[in-house]
């Protein structure tokens, strides 16, 4: 290991922590009515949004091979169907009790990998793939969910306007 590579594990791991913390910090500002309401005309709700990344963050459990999903039921209709499509969904607190629940468990799991760690297969490639796509490994995926979570903070501020 390079100390350049561990400095580009650190700078990241860090950047998701300031990030996944600014983000908790709109959705605690938001009341209900806010995060229910949509961000703008035809757009997403906040409550969405909030399903939204907690379901994606909750698929990164068992991607990153940290844990199972906790809340599997929030797929369906956070990340397989839009917002307004019908779908039930869980009501607004649990959903925000889901994101509190998923953020720590998430954070705890990358806070603990080591670079070697890092640098290992995520789940969904084959350890026979991986010898030939070694750059599919957990870092890949923590740089994709932080350009992730970084689109939504900038849907994410346009709440309280």
């Amino acid at each position: 290991m390079s100390s350049l590579s561990a400095i580009a594990i650190k700078n990241a791991t860090d950047l998701w922590f300031k990030q996944i913390s600014r983000v908790s910090a709109i959705f605690d500002a938001c009341t209900d009515a806010q995060l229910e309401a949509e961000i703008a005309p035809g757009r997403n709700s906040g409550y969405y949004l909030l399903g939204h990344l907690t379901a994606v963050h909750d698929a990164m459990l068992p991607l990153l091979r940290i844990s199972d999903r906790l809340y599997p039921e929030l797929e369906e209709p956070f990340i397989k169907n839009p917002d307004r499509s019908g779908v039930a969904r869980p009501d607004l607190a649990t959903v925000r009790n889901h994101w509190t629940t998923v953020t720590a468990a998430l954070n705890k799991g990358i806070a603990a990998l080591s670079f070697d760690e890092w640098m290992e297969r995520h789940a969904s490639i084959s350890a026979e793939d991986f010898t030939k796509e070694p750059h599919r490994n957990r870092f890949s995926v923590l740089l994709s969910r932080i350009a992730h979570l970084t689109e939504h903070i900038g849907q994410l501020l346009w709440i309280n306007k």
